[in-house]
């Protein structure tokens, strides 16, 4: 398992009215929904990464209008659709 540590200002957590444990869970799933979004790496990773269990994960994405559904067109989207 890698670590990553990086600084967040002292003004930003008062800004954003986070403590620490906070700041970490947000960090967490940004970086998680980053990776999947932008990386494709598994729901699994990226829930572990977030702290999460899958389908917690899976809500988490939702909730920021990310689908778990990838299609590269329409007519793929469509026909798996009509299939379900």
């Amino acid at each position: 398992m890698c670590q990553i540590a990086f600084e967040i200002p002292n003004e930003v957590l008062y800004d954003t009215r986070m403590n620490r444990q906070e700041a970490n869970s947000f960090a967490r799933k940004a970086v998680a929904l980053c990776y999947y979004v932008q990386n494709g790496v598994s729901l699994g990773y990226c829930a572990q990464i977030a702290g999460m269990t899958k389908d917690r994960f899976i809500r988490y994405l939702s909730e920021n209008n990310v689908s778990i559904f990838r299609y590269d067109d329409e007519e793929e989207f469509a026909e798996e659709l009509n299939n379900a």
